[in-house]
This record gives structure tokens, sequence and C-alpha cells, in this order.
């Protein structure tokens, strides 16, 4: 074999060697969702994003739940028997919330018991599918946020505190239509979200737990804690499986230098040896 025929070799094994790491990832992936379906009697189903960026053709893009995510995850409930639990991983910053509350709403529909994982963070759209569980099972440090919606990129709730300190006057057509919308929109998941809670908690504390939740009281990207959560009064334990926490291991980060570094696999105390 000459030199020419060792580089074209390397560049077919270059091009050939992602596409056999996917598969393997993907067979890898469905193996493990198999097992766990065995151990838990139920159908497992997966909604997880990478907020970190990825680079195709030097565009950044940064996934969110979106419709075909919500075609995908009414379309595993659909083919699910009515007395099979569903266990959902979630891990995603949030997105579209007309998609966010479709899975929410057919998640609430299913007669079997439905259990959220949320193994690091279920922000915004992420939360409000939560609220459809019969129980939500968080890592200690995970965390979820809340549902206030967000028009052009700005809090709902912002848009309308700020008109309300001007006179109608002074504020432009566009910030008017932005207040109505915003107005709307935080009505609509605020009653959404309600409903939702309405099946494990009384009327008025669901109604206050959603008004919590979607008024705009903190940031949008503010961590909810385990303990906070039930605080709320949402179903929050956090006896999360190990099984799960391996099957996110699965779904890595795109590559790119991290900041940080660890000898993965556990670690215990080390016990002095005695001195012959």
């Amino acid at each position: 074999m000459n030199i020419g025929d060792l580089i074209w070799f390397f560049l077919l094994f270059s091009m050939v060697q992602p596409l056999l790491q996917r598969r393997l990832l993907d067979f890898t992936r469905a193996r493990r969702i198999a097992m766990l379906e065995r151990m838990r009697g139920s159908r497992v189903i997966l909604l997880v994003h990478r907020q970190e960026q990825m680079r195709l053709l030097g565009f950044p893009l940064v996934r969110y739940i979106d419709i075909n995510d919500s075609e995908e995850v009414l379309a595993a409930i659909h083919q699910t028997a009515n007395d099979v639990p569903l266990d959902i991983v979630l891990h995603t910053p949030g997105g579209l919330a007309v998609a966010s509350t479709q899975i929410a709403r057919a998640l609430s529909q299913h007669p079997a018991k439905v259990t959220v994982f949320v193994p690091h963070y279920a922000m915004s759209g992420g939360t409000l599918i939560a609220l459809a569980a019969d129980q939500v099972v968080m890592s200690p440090h995970a965390i979820l946020g809340p549902i206030d919606p967000q028009i052009e990129g700005m809090p709902a709730a912002s848009i309308l505190r700020a008109v309300a300190r001007k006179p109608v006057a002074e504020v432009d057509d566009k910030t008017l239509v932005l207040a109505d919308l915003a107005e709307k929109a935080i009505a609509q998941l605020r009653a959404e979200a309600a409903r939702l809670l309405g099946s494990h908690m009384p009327p008025e504390q669901a109604n206050a737990v959603a008004t919590t939740l979607s008024e705009g009281r903190w940031t949008h990207d503010y961590p909810i804690s385990p303990d906070e959560a039930r605080d709320l009064g949402l179903p929050v334990g956090t006896d999360m499986p190990e099984e799960v926490l391996e099957l996110m291991t699965l779904f890595p980060a795109p590559k790119q230098q991290s900041a940080v570094s660890w000898i993965p696999g556990p670690r215990q105390r080390d016990v002095p040896q005695p001195r012959p």
C-alpha cells in the first residue's frame, strides 16, 4: 500500500467514523432506555436539550422545546397503553409555550401514573411540563424555573410594569400592543398551570401556585430548588434513580474545551495505612 492509498483510507475513515460513533451511541441509548422500562414497568421518554452552543458552518445553534418535540412526545404517549405509567426525563432550558403546553396536556390526560425526572434542570416550558406530573423527582441540586412568558425576548410582566409607570399618552403604539400581548400571555399561562395543578391540589392552592410561577415575581432564570418546589406544594422528591443519571451520560455536550476537569468514578476517603 503506497502513501496515496493510506491518505485515501485515512480520509474515508475520517468520514465514516462519526457515523459509526453515532450509530453506536443510538444503540446504547436504546438499550439503556429498554432496561429502564423493564425495571420500572413504564414507557420512558427523554426530552433532552443541550443549551450549550453547537456550531454548524460557523453559526451557533441552541436547542429548545419546539413543535417537532411535541409531535414526537405525543406520538410516544399515543402508542402507550392507558395502564402503562409514563416516565419523562427532562433536561431543557424551555422553549415554545404552545409546544410545552401540548406535551403537558397530553401527560395530564394519561390515566396511569406520570413521573417526571429532572437530573439537572427543566426551566420555563420544562417546568410547565413538570406541573402535569403526578410525581417530580429531582436530583438534590437540580432546578426548575418560573413559567412567566417572554414577549420579543422581554419578560411580559416587566413590559406591563414599564407601561404602568408612564401616562398612556407617552407610550408608543408598539409598546402598548406588546403590553396587551403580555397581559394575555400571563393570563393564559396562569390558567394553564392552574388546570394542570388542579389534579394534584385544591383549586385555591393551584391558582396561588400558578400565579406565583407566572406573574414575574422572579427573573426568568431564577433557580427553584427541590425544597422551594416542595414549599410551593409541588409533589417533589429527590430519590433520583442511578439509572437515570447513567442514561444522561449518553447525551454528551457538544465537543469543546471544558473548564471542568476531574477523574470520573466514585471517590472515597483514603484510609491511612499503618506504618510497619
